[in-house]
């Protein structure tokens, strides 16, 4: 994990991600959907439509199961989801949609010490399950991508992942399968229905990001194909992104670290004093043959959840096995951490700092096209956990779930058609609008009757009132205004 002066440099390194996995893989209150509109009142509106749908009891726990979230986590592609995406009043026009997604289902980062590494092939078989009906067509089309213009080392990176026995962090058939339906969906809303894209798009119209991992590559190429079936890939032009929460040229935040650093020692702070979790960190020490100190610093959840994910037996050694109730423990402490770090509001204030960047480059685009702007229509930033948690932290999402394997955050930019010059926001997260779950947009839905947020308040979100919890008014004075 960068920190200090190593973090401001690296704005955060790829090895943070698995350290915040095992710290940050919390578990928040279940999504609500909103009831889909339903063009009926003059302004376009079911007098229903914004009744919130509660859990299905038949299906989803009364209260938080540490099992049941490993499963939500790992995202198996079984059954088809529920989407929201693209749900507007008849006369609003889809302007614009910008992706920022995880990449799907790897093998893991680390292995637990003198255990047998899971047994996952990585190779893409279209006979094997989970699958794709344009899987096959996938591997075929991704062999001819040479035209593609990628940015640094992005072209040396593999499209598709083909090794037989995973390499370590290497994305699986799953994550590829997860990401083609990602692809399929939004085409299904985007382009079938709204038009966000004409046959004949051009280069210009898509922007393309992604970081250095081949994880975020091949998952974002998965998801194009099935956005935009046998593409051309003289039009794809793939931009690499070193930093995992995507600052570019703005990572020179030294109160963001401190924050970060902050957090950590909460984080620890609540570790040591959790006697049960050391004892399960202990015996699993036993087992493996380890130092507990060793086996802590392995990582295991890491391991243990692609296991868990591909239904492999936890792994044994002479002494014994590593078993559920050891995995229970470990998930049931990140539920407890998670509930403690929504009341600290340490990681907020990181997450405020962190994601201003991407933020801003959201918002800047965003203001473009509602000029009129013609380019970038569509965005897809190809990522990981930790770019997704802070930028739903510091957009005022409590209740979203931890980024799961595939997930995928979306803001659409509406027109109204009745007023041409005034544009809208909505923001999903895994297909559930989240828009009025932000705190910029709280208010704004008690008192109208359009199921959106004004674009202007997203605006003055990003531009003004993310730095006044810092008693600041620039990116660059809150990041070097220490706390009073």
């Amino acid at each position: 994990m960068a920190t200090g002066v190593a973090a401001s440099q690296a704005g955060w390194s790829y090895k943070g991600e698995l350290k915040w996995k095992i710290i940050l893989l919390p578990v928040f209150l279940l999504l609500v959907h909103l009831i889909p509109v339903n063009p009926i009142r003059e302004d376009g509106l079911n007098p229903k439509s914004r009744k919130r749908i509660m859990p299905d009891l038949l299906t989803e726990p009364p209260a938080i199961d540490p099992v049941y979230e490993a499963h939500v986590y790992c995202n198996i592609p079984t059954i088809a989801e529920r989407s929201m995406e693209g749900h507007a009043p008849h006369y609003f026009k889809l302007v614009s949609v910008q992706v920022l997604i995880r990449h799907g289902d790897r093998y893991p980062l680390y292995a637990i010490p003198k255990t047998k590494r899971p047994d996952i092939d990585c190779t893409l078989v279209p006979s094997r399950k989970p699958s794709h009906p344009q899987l096959e067509a996938f591997i075929k089309h991704m062999s001819k991508g040479s035209a593609a213009q990628m940015d640094g080392t992005l072209g040396s990176l593999p499209r598709y992942p083909s090794h037989s026995l995973c390499e370590m962090g290497e994305l699986t058939q799953t994550g590829v399968v997860q990401h083609l339906r990602n692809g399929q969906l939004l085409r299904e809303i985007y382009i079938n229905k709204h038009k966000l894209l004409q046959s004949d798009w051009t280069a210009k119209q898509l922007y393309l990001e992604t970081t250095g991992k081949s994880r975020t590559l091949q998952s974002a190429l998965a998801l194009l194909y099935t956005f935009l079936p046998d593409f051309d890939w003289k039009k794809i032009n793939m931009r690499h992104q070193w930093s995992t929460i995507f600052c570019s040229g703005s990572c020179d935040c030294p109160m963001r670290n401190h924050y970060l650093e902050e957090e950590q020692r909460r984080q620890y702070s609540l570790r040591v004093k959790n006697n049960n979790l050391e004892k399960i960190y202990v015996d699993m020490a036993k087992i493996v043959g380890i130092p507990t100190r060793q086996l802590r610093a392995s990582n295991p959840i890491d391991s243990l959840l692609c296991y868990f994910c591909h239904n492999v037996s936890f792994p044994c050694t002479n002494t014994g096995c590593i078993g559920m109730e050891h995995f229970k423990v470990i998930k049931r402490h990140q539920l407890e951490d998670e509930r403690e770090r929504q009341e600290k509001k340490l990681y907020f204030l990181y997450a405020l700092l962190a994601t201003h960047p991407l933020l801003n480059q959201t918002v800047n685009r965003l203001q473009h096209i509602a000029e009129g702007k013609k380019e970038e229509v569509f965005v897809l930033y190809s990522a990981h956990d930790v770019t997704l948690s802070p930028v739903l932290s510091a957009l005022g999402i409590t209740e979203a779930r931890f980024p799961r394997f595939a997930a995928r955050l979306v803001f659409e930019l509406w027109q109204d058609g009745k007023r041409p010059k005034e544009h809208f926001i909505r923001i999903l997260y895994n297909g559930a609008d989240i828009t009025f779950q932000t705190s910029f947009c709280k208010d704004y839905y008690k008192r109208s009757n359009k199921p959106m947020c004004p674009l202007e308040k997203f605006v003055n979100f990003v531009k003004r009132d993310m730095f006044l919890v810092f008693n600041s008014t620039s990116y660059y004075d809150a990041c070097r205004r220490r706390p009073l």
